[in-house]
C-alpha cells in the first residue's frame, strides 16, 4: 500500500507543473485559515482576505510556482470569492485596481530602460573602467565593484539585474583571471572576497535610491499612509536622506569584508591589465552607449526636479512620466527596439506580481486589517511598559530580522511594513517620528544582507560557489547590524541637519 502511494505521489509530482509538496502545504494553510474562527475586531470577509494574503505569501516563500503565477492566483481568488465587494464586477475591479498605480509602472519602465545597459555594453564598460582605475590591490577591485553598483543603482530598479546580471559577470571574470575558481578549490584567492563585496554593495545601493529596487515605491506608499502624508518621499528626498549614511556604508563595507573574509591574494596588478584589455577589445564609446549616457543624464536631471527648481513648480514632472520619457528616447533613437521591450520578461513579470501584492496590501488596509493588527501590536508593546525608544528599536529589529523567513523582499514589505509603520506612528512622539520612518525605509533594503535567499541577487552570487553558506550567514548578520548602526548614528545626525527631527 505504501509503495502504491509513493508511486502515485511520484507520478503526480512529475506530471503537475508545480511543486506538489509545497502546493499541498499552501492549500492546507488556506483551508486552516478559512476554517479558523474570525478574530475579534475583524469582519468575516476581512479574515478571508487575510487568509488569501497569507496563503499567497506562503506560496511565494515555498516557491510553489513562479511568483507571477502565485500573484495571478491571488487575483483569481479575490475575484471569485468577492471578499472585497458584493458583486463579481466590483471584485474584479478591486483585484485589478493596482495596475493603474503609477509607482508600479515606474518600476516596469525603469526595468525596460535598464535593458539598454546590457544591450549597449555600457554597464560592463563602467565596471571595467573602475577596475582599471582601482584594481592594483584586491581591496581596490572591491571598491571598483562597489562604485560600479553605486553608479548603476539609480537606473536599475531590478537589484537582481544590477548585482547579478551586470556586476557579477565582471566579478567572475576578474576572479577567473587570477585562477580563483570554486571548481578548483581556489575560491579563497580573491573570489570569496569579491563575491561578498559584489553582493553586499547591492542592499546598500538599494537603500539609497527610490529606483534602485522594486519594493521601494511600495515603501514610499506605506510611509505616506502611516504618517498621514506628512512624509512623502520623492526621488530627490529619498536620495538626499540616504546619501550620507549610504556613502559611509559603501566606504566601510569593502574594508569590513576584507577583515571578515580576507583574500589570500592581496595585490592584483594584473587586474588593471585585464580591465584595460577588455576595454580595448570593446573599442571607443559607441553611439548607442552615448545615447544611454545622455538618457541617464536626462533622467537624473528630471528625477532630481531640476527644471522645477530653475523654472518654477509648473515644470514638476511625476517620476513615472520621466521614466516613460526616457524609455521613449531609447526607442526612437534605436538604442533599444520594440522587440527588446516585448522580450523583457522580468518587467512584465514584475507588473503582474508586484501589482497583485500591492492590491492585496491596499485591500487589507481598506478592510481594516492593518488597523486591527497595528492595534494589537501597539497594545502588546504598551502592556510591556517599554518606552518609545525601545519600542522603535523592537519594531525595527523584528521587521529586519524576520527577513530570515522570506525569500522575497517585496513579499516581506507587502506582508509587514505598513503594520509596523502604523504602530510606530502611534507610539513614537511626533518630533522623532520621521527618523523612525527613515530607519524603517533603510531597513527594508538592508535586511537583504542576511541570507543566501534574501532577494533575487543572492542565489545568483551564492550559486556561483565562491562563498559557503555558513560564511554567507555570518558575514550577512554582522554587516546587517553594522549598517543599521551606521544609519542610526550617521543617518540620525544627517537627518537632524536636514531638519527631519
Amino acid at each position: 500500500m505504501l509503495a502504491k502511494l509513493k508511486a502515485m505521489f511520484l507520478y503526480f509530482n512529475d506530471a503537475v507543473p508545480f511543486r506538489l509538496v509545497p502546493a499541498l502545504i499552501t492549500t492546507a494553510v488556506l483551508l486552516l485559515l478559512l476554517a479558523s474562527p474570525t478574530p475579534s475586531g475583524l469582519q468575516p470577509h476581512a479574515w478571508s482576505l487575510v487568509a488569501i494574503f497569507l496563503t499567497t505569501i506562503v506560496a511565494i516563500i515555498l516557491k510553489v510556482m513562479p511568483i507571477g503565477v502565485m500573484a495571478m492566483m491571488a487575483i483569481v481568488i479575490v475575484s471569485l470569492s468577492q471578499v472585497t465587494s458584493d458583486s463579481s464586477k466590483g471584485a474584479i475591479t478591486d483585484a485589478l485596481s493596482s495596475f493603474s498605480n503609477p509607482l508600479i509602472w515606474l518600476i516596469v519602465v525603469a526595468i525596460l530602460i535598464s535593458r539598454g545597459l546590457k544591450k549597449t555594453g555600457l554597464g560592463q564598460r563602467v565596471g571595467l573602467m573602475f577596475i582599471a582605475l582601482l584594481g592594483r590591490r584586491t581591496i581596490g577591485i572591491g571598491y571598483g565593484l562597489t562604485i560600479c553598483e553605486l553608479v548603476l543603482a539609480p537606473f536599475t530598479p531590478s537589484n537582481t539585474a544590477r548585482g547579478g546580471g551586470i556586476v557579477h559577470p565582471i566579478m567572475k571574470s576578474i576572479a577567473n583571471a587570477f585562477e580563483s575558481d570554486p571548481a578548483k578549490g581556489t575560491q579563497g584567492r580573491v573570489g570569496t572576497y569579491l563575491a561578498l563585496v559584489n553582493y553586499h554593495a547591492n542592499p546598500i545601493t538599494s537603500a539609497m535610491f527610490l529606483t534602485a529596487t522594486a519594493p521601494n515605491p511600495l515603501v514610499v506608499n506605506y510611509v505616506a499612509k502611516a504618517t498621514g502624508h506628512a512624509l512623502q518621499l520623492s526621488w530627490t528626498t529619498w536620495a538626499l536622506c540616504m546619501l550620507l549614511p549610504g556613502l559611509v556604508c559603501l566606504a566601510l563595507m569593502p574594508l569590513a569584508i576584507y577583515l571578515l573574509a580576507p583574500p589570500e591574494l592581496k595585490t592584483t596588478p594584473n587586474a588593471i591589465d585585464f580591465a584595460r584589455g577588455e576595454l580595448a577589445r570593446m573599442g571607443p564609446l559607441g553611439s548607442s552607449e552615448k545615447v544611454m549616457l545622455g538618457t541617464f543624464a536626462l533622467l537624473l536631471l528630471l528625477w532630481a526636479n531640476v527644471p522645477a527648481m530653475l523654472l518654477g513648480p509648473a515644470f514638476t514632472l511625476d517620476p513615472t512620466v520621466v521614466a516613460f520619457v526616457g524609455l521613449f528616447v531609447l526607442i526612437i533613437t534605436g538604442t533599444i527596439d520594440w522587440d527588446d521591450v516585448l522580450s523583457e520578461k522580468s518587467a512584465w513579470d514584475t507588473l503582474v506580481w508586484f501589482g497583485a501584492l500591492v492590491m492585496l496590501a491596499e485591500q487589507l488596509n481598506k478592510t481594516g486589517v492593518i488597523a486591527w493588527f497595528s492595534g494589537g501590536m501597539k497594545a502588546a508593546i504598551v502592556a510591556s511598559g517599554m518606552d518609545w525608544m525601545a519600542a522603535g528599536t523592537v519594531l525595527l529589529l523584528v521587521f529586519v530580522l524576520s527577513h530570515y523567513f522570506f525569500a522575497s523582499t517585496t513579499a516581506h514589505v507587502s506582508a509587514m511594513l505598513l503594520a509596523f509603520l502604523t504602530v510606530g506612528a502611534q507610539l513614537i512622539p511626533g518630533a522623532y517620528l520621521m527618523p523612525f520612518m527613515l530607519m524603517m525605509t533603510a531597513g527594508s533594503a538592508i535586511m537583504m544582507t542576511l541570507t543566501h535567499y534574501a532577494t533575487g541577487t543572492s542565489p545568483i552570487i551564492f550559486g556561483s560557489g565562491y562563498v559557503s553558506m555558513g560564511q554567507w550567514w555570518r558575514v550577512g548578520f554582522i554587516m546587517c547590524v553594522a549598517e543599521l548602526l551606521v544609519f542610526v548614528v550617521i543617518g540620525g545626525a544627517w537627518w537632524k541637519l536636514l531638519g527631519y527631527w
